[in-house]
């Protein structure tokens, strides 16, 4: 009888899966990608969270390195910066690798 609804849920869940893939790419948490799809996409709050759950139990492993580097991010403007810059000033008061 024509298009099942299923398949037409399917792709619908297809798409929130690949709207949250990008929210992912643009490290956002899941609050943040919940409130996103919901203003730019029209995608109930309640849908994004059920296809983020399932997107998490399926690939456990990237949620939970994704979790840590954005933790990590976090710190690194603050400490890592600074590292980057203390190297920068001793690396610039070191002579030239020069072998006279």
């Amino acid at each position: 009888m024509g298009e099942s609804p299923s398949s037409s849920s399917a792709s619908y869940i297809h798409m929130v899966q690949h709207l949250i893939e990008k929210c992912l790419i643009f490290h956002m948490t899941k609050e943040e990608c919940m409130e996103a799809l919901s203003k730019h996409a029209n995608i109930e709050p309640v849908i994004t969270s059920t296809v983020w759950n399932e997107l998490e139990k399926e690939n456990k492993a990237f949620f939970e390195a994704y979790a840590e580097a954005k933790s990590k991010d976090e710190r690194m403007s603050e400490e890592e910066t600074n590292q980057m810059i203390q190297k920068m000033i001793s690396d610039s008061s070191k002579p030239p690798h020069n072998n006279d």
